[in-house]
């Protein structure tokens, strides 16, 4: 299953498409859309939605994760990025998709090991884990670690279901 992660932002928003084959992660295709700073919030949501959008146009995803909001230092910024994260989760749901969402600790600690993992060291993991020549970008890398935190998670819950350990959606 091809799966899109999306590390929200209000300056960049970070997506990725992978799948698993054989145990692997594929990397299918990346990107990071920016804003201009400059611009007015409206625009810049727009910006966000128009290029998250046209990234799910042209890659047939199944499922579909974002990183939840985590604490921030003022309540502006934390708005800013709830607002990012309205638009990107407004495109996954335009696009027909149900979304996991996962906080920043698990994304982490279902990467690298650790749930206090630096970007730098998301960046170095995942290229690791991807058998990429180069490190992906923060946003993009980190959009990696959400897709590859819902496959993993996605499957063991597809496993349990199928068990009958588990009821569809999650319940006991």
């Amino acid at each position: 299953m091809r799966c899109v992660g999306v590390d929200p932002g209000s300056n960049n928003l970070g997506w990725a498409v992978l799948q698993r084959e054989r145990g692997a992660f594929v990397l299918i295709d990346w990107g990071v859309v920016k804003t201009d700073a400059k611009q007015p919030v409206a625009s810049r949501l727009l910006c966000l939605h128009e290029g998250l959008s046209a990234a799910l146009r042209v890659h047939s995803v199944e499922l579909a994760a974002i990183e939840q909001i985590f604490a921030h230092k003022s309540s502006e910024s934390a708005l800013r990025l709830g607002q990012a994260r309205g638009v990107a989760l407004l495109c996954l749901a335009q696009a027909g998709l149900s979304v996991g969402e996962y906080n920043p600790m698990t994304i982490k600690k279902s990467v690298t090991g650790s749930g206090s993992a630096t970007k730098e060291q998301m960046q170095h993991l995942t290229q690791r884990l991807l058998g990429l020549a180069e490190a992906l970008p923060p946003d993009a890398a980190d959009a990696v670690g959400v897709a590859m935190t819902h496959l993993l998670h996605h499957g063991l819950q597809a496993r349990l279901e199928a068990q009958g350990l588990l009821q569809p959606g999650g319940g006991r």
